[in-house]
């Protein structure tokens, strides 16, 4: 990184950052999908009445399902594109583009190399989802509860700070899911026999610690990141349903 400068430290980001537009509509979608499932099969609650904090937590795993389509491709592409940057510092390849690499996945995998890693990132995300809307939830309403809000009258602070500590509560929870994932997606093919093949060898060569790798920066990005993603959403709920009167 130091030999590439700010370029080299943001390495691989172009896959995510054009996936996450998508990634967080399907997301906070599925969650509202989720929502509706939950209540669809518990049929003898009161439809009016706010779902218990236990069934949002349901309903925010249930989010993972159609989000690991769009994050599984898009994590993949971004975890070769920077092993191959670390491996081949010429020029031609940090040129390279996003798709560039996604084409030569495809011609070397088919579409399963596109989609490799997706039952691990699907188990990564679906506690992970569950962790993220399930202690939004709650921040949310012990923060209301605190300051004597109605939930209804939400202020930007408390959906900054429940925002915020939802994104490093979910860190907390899935970054050792997480280091493996990659691991997986960017080994050579046949190198691992799955998650449990990768865990072992992980734990064997490297120790526990190698599962918290990255902790520092993740929970110092996941603060300010998912603040300003919950922020956004509940202004956006707002101005929408102001809009529809």
């Amino acid at each position: 990184a130091r030999a590439e400068g700010i370029r080299g430290v943001y390495r691989g980001v172009t896959a995510p950052l054009v996936a996450v537009t998508p990634i967080f509509a399907v997301n906070f979608w599925g969650y509202e999908m989720g929502q509706q499932f939950v209540r669809y099969f518990d049929k003898e609650s009161d439809k009016n009445k706010p779902l218990t904090l236990t069934q949002l937590i349901i309903a925010g795993s249930l989010s993972s399902l159609p989000t690991t389509l769009i994050t599984a491709p898009s994590e993949r592409i971004k975890c070769v594109m920077q092993v191959q940057a670390n491996l081949d510092k010429s020029a031609a390849t940090a040129n390279r583009s996003m798709m560039s690499f996604a084409k030569e996945i495809y011609q070397e995998s088919g579409i399963r190399g596109i989609f490799k890693g997706t039952g691990a990132t699907l188990l990564r995300d679906a506690p992970g989802c569950a962790v993220y809307f399930g202690s939004y939830e709650f921040f949310k309403k012990e923060l209301c509860r605190l300051q004597s809000v109605d939930p209804s009258e939400l202020s930007p602070g408390i959906s900054l700070t429940a925002g915020g500590l939802a994104g490093m509560f979910m860190w907390s929870v899935v970054l050792p899911i997480d280091v493996l994932k990659s691991r997986f997606q960017t080994s050579p093919e046949g190198m691992y026999k799955g998650m449990g093949d990768v865990y072992r060898h992980l734990i064997r060569e490297e120790g526990y610690g190698a599962l918290f790798k990255g902790v520092g920066p993740a929970m110092i990005r996941a603060f300010p990141a998912n603040a300003a993603v919950f922020l956004g959403v509940e202004v956006t709920k707002k101005a929408w349903d102001n809009f529809l009167g």
